[in-house]
């Protein structure tokens, strides 16, 4: 069985249209974006590095990340904002980059030990068995390759932050764009990484400012964190 939710599927599908639209629900993608980049290429170091984005979407950090590697491939199991990506990335003139429609742990078994990089941003809160992709996303991984992962912590704040804040209150994000319980502990997705052989590296959380309409890195993980991982060489 493949490990996806087709209603979450099927909610990304309906907006792909929107995808490229800075204004759109994909707002905070856009914003967060510059961020996330920076700090996976800080760590990373980007350039000349083969790279695999899992659950790439529409393509916002897959296409960012190409400007800077040498070669990129996104992995999505939605056709329409695969679809989106291909033709953005056509008419953006990037041509290092390629996109797929397989699920991870099929990609997993195809090309194990492939991917100088592996990123795996704001996904692992929408399928039913989150464990299991950070399992592939380290098989993936070449022996010291990076691993990065982002998603939402489990505790009230970020019921208040994530959900009646970002979705009710600021309308940042559709409603129904996240289900609380399936939001990820950070011990939770340290414990899932050493179980698939990774090493923590680093943590970041990501925090927004209402006022200034921004956001920025900080240490606090409690609502949005990314995790940085490294497969021993």
């Amino acid at each position: 069985m493949t490990n996806a939710d087709a209603q979450e599927l099927a909610k990304f599908s309906e907006l792909a249209h929107k995808w490229w639209d800075p204004e759109s629900e994909f707002r905070p993608l856009h914003q967060i974006n510059p961020l996330r980049l920076e700090w996976i290429d800080e760590l990373a170091a980007l350039r000349g590095k083969t790279v695999l984005d899992v659950g790439c979407g529409g393509g916002i950090l897959a296409e960012a990340m190409a400007r800077r590697a040498g070669q990129v491939t996104g992995i999505d199991l939605a056709a329409k904002p695969l679809g989106v990506a291909r033709l953005h990335a056509l008419e953006a003139g990037v041509a290092n980059l390629d996109y797929r429609e397989i699920a991870t742990e099929a990609l997993a078994a195809e090309r194990p030990g492939t991917f100088d990089v592996v990123t795996c941003m704001e996904m692992l809160e929408h399928v039913p068995d989150p464990a299991a992709v950070v399992q592939a996303c380290a098989t993936l991984a070449k022996p010291g390759g990076w691993v990065f992962f982002s998603t939402l912590n489990r505790n009230p704040k970020s019921f208040l932050f994530a959900i009646i804040g970002a979705e009710y209150v600021l309308r940042l994000l559709p409603k129904g764009t996240h289900e609380y319980a399936r939001f990820i502990r950070p011990s939770e997705l340290a414990r899932w990484a050493r179980e698939a052989g990774l090493t923590l590296q680093g943590s970041r959380g990501m925090e927004y400012n209402p006022l200034t309409r921004r956001y920025s890195l900080s240490g606090n993980t409690s609502v949005n964190y990314l995790v940085a991982c490294r497969k021993p060489a």
